[in-house]
């Protein structure tokens, strides 16, 4: 499993804004960590970051001992193999069966993009897909189409195409942000289920505090582009939650003001 080690990581981008300020932190193999923190912390940046879509400033990123922010782009396909995306967009394509959307999970393990297609996909492909779909609960409707589900079952969609990769660090990104409470719970019992079965390291970012406190065992915490907050659950009050966010809710206090003022 992934080790991931972020060191001294810093962005800022053309127009002078400072989106990440020195982040430090460590990822053990197998431990799951809840990333917190209002709009524009830093959270989407950090995460691209790790996944190598966006280029740091300073700093280094470490798996397993390798600095992939050393890594030319060819050298990438094979990190990024490892690391499965759950977005809070389940990005499915709507007019192709649930089957194939999963299907598409073993595009890196594939040498022609092809190979993922229903009718050229091989046996041990067509079963795996069967699998990851059973073991989320929706083998039964393998054939429908992805935009006749319901939020809730299209996300368990994208975490069996997720499953397909047979990933070892999972980042979820506001995977529950588009969903109702009950499926938003349902979709992270699914989540850390699948984590603690498979031994997965998991960085989850949510916006929800009630949620992150019920499910996180570690809270890594951002605040204006800086790390503010690394530790475990249990060590952590009520009022740090409140703290955390009281600077989106006073700008959006100032917002809606000035609506009513514009009004």
């Amino acid at each position: 499993m992934i080790s991931l080690k972020v060191e001294n990581i810093g962005k800022t981008y053309p127009d002078g804004n400072e989106a990440l300020k020195d982040i430090n932190f460590e990822v053990n193999p197998g431990e799951a960590v809840v990333l917190l923190g209002h709009n524009g912390s830093g959270k989407s940046t950090l995460f691209r970051s790790i996944t190598s879509f966006e280029t740091p400033s300073k700093g280094s990123i470490y798996m397993d001992g390798t600095n992939i922010t050393e890594l030319k782009k060819r050298q990438l396909r094979p990190v990024r193999k490892r690391v499965g995306m759950v977005f809070q967009h389940f990005h499915l394509i709507n007019n192709l069966s649930v089957f194939q959307n999963v299907l598409f999970g073993a595009l890196g393990q594939t040498r022609f993009f092809f190979q993922t297609f229903s009718p050229f996909a091989s046996q041990s492909l067509r079963e795996k897909a069967i699998e990851c779909l059973d073991r989320v609960g929706l083998a039964h409707f393998a054939h429908k189409r992805s935009d006749q589900l319901s939020g809730g079952q299209q996300q368990r969609v994208a975490i069996a195409r997720m499953l397909m990769q047979d990933p070892e660090i999972v980042l979820a990104d506001e995977p529950i942000a588009s969903l109702d409470p009950k499926a938003g719970r349902e979709v992270m019992d699914l989540l850390w289920e699948i984590a603690e079965e498979r031994g997965l390291s998991v960085i989850c970012i949510l916006h929800q505090m009630d949620i992150a406190r019920e499910y996180g065992d570690r809270i890594i915490a951002l605040k204006n582009g800086e790390l503010i907050l690394d530790e475990s659950m249990d060590k952590i009050d009520s009022a740090f939650f409140r703290s955390l966010y009281e600077h989106e809710e006073d700008e959006d206090t100032s917002d809606e003001q000035k609506r009513v003022e514009v009004g």
